[in-house]
């Protein structure tokens, strides 16, 4: 059983798979940091000067002193977060696009198929026809 196990986990497919988590989680942070750091500040200029990571709509506020007995955190809809999470997949869905269409372009496409001969009936009909004359 492990020496299948063994086999199964040192396959390409799975080695490929892995690697392309890796890699995937890796884009992703180079990707969040690209939005977060790069376009949401420019979205929020345009925006009027908005940082959307800072925007959410309070349902408690927060009382008493942090650390201290009795105090209670603030309890909010982060949806600024959430406006960054939406650009973000959109941003990965694109990037995402261009590496699958430039990966498909260097694919080769298959063979085309070697021609066949003379189907089984035409050769029964070039004997009979022989035959005749």
């Amino acid at each position: 059983m492990l020496k299948e196990f063994k086999n199964f986990i040192m396959t390409g497919n799975v080695i490929d798979f892995a690697v392309a988590v890796i890699m995937a989680g890796a884009m992703g942070l180079v990707i969040n940091g690209f939005v977060v750091d790069i376009i949401m500040p420019i979205v929020g200029e345009f925006a009027g000067g908005v940082d959307f990571a800072n925007l959410k709509y309070i349902l408690t506020e927060a009382s008493g002193t942090e650390g201290e007995p009795g105090y209670v955190a603030e309890n909010a809809i982060r949806w600024g977060a959430w406006v960054n999470t939406i650009v973000n997949l959109i941003i990965v869905g694109f990037v995402m696009f261009i590496i699958v269409k430039a990966y498909n372009k260097t694919k080769t496409p298959p063979p085309p198929p070697a021609p066949s001969g003379p189907s089984q009936e035409e050769l029964l009909t070039q004997i009979r026809d022989l035959l005749k004359k």
